[in-house]
């Protein structure tokens, strides 16, 4: 089994009982070993009182692609310590992409950096996530 067969398997465990990502509309355009890139649509419902989308949607967004990437080695993980610069503003109808890379794979620890551009490859939020390696192996 290749790298990314092995990813592709964990990330469709993963997807199909992660409610609250299927609920962000988000699809999977890129799934291999350290790397995620996802896409989605801003919907009304993702407003606040400013008609701009909620700040927790694209840190969501962004996290599920930290969860992606981290797990796709084929080791559980878990986030330890994340945190998001939002950049630009997005409204409703805003197509929003992705890119969770690896920094730093450990034993234990890894480090990944995911980018969010808008419709017009504009970078709209700058996500950091640390994640905790655990000793177990999703089972494929």
């Amino acid at each position: 089994m290749t790298a990314q067969d092995r990813a592709i398997q964990v990330v469709n465990q993963m997807f199909e009982s992660d409610f609250f990502s299927q609920w962000l509309g988000i699809e999977r355009l890129e799934d291999n070993a350290g790397k995620s890139v996802l896409r989605m649509t801003i919907r009304r419902e993702m407003l606040n009182g400013f008609g701009i989308v909620h700040g927790g949607v694209t840190y969501s967004f962004a996290d599920s692609a930290l969860a992606f990437a981290s797990n796709s080695h084929g080791r559980k993980a878990v986030s330890i310590e994340t945190s998001i610069s939002h950049i630009e503003s997005l409204r409703e109808g805003d197509i929003i992409t992705a890119y969770a890379e690896e920094e730093s794979l450990g034993n234990k620890i890894a480090v990944y950096r995911v980018v969010v551009k808008n419709q017009h490859d504009q970078t709209v939020a700058l996500f950091k996530g640390t994640v905790y390696r655990t000793s177990k192996d999703w089972e494929i």
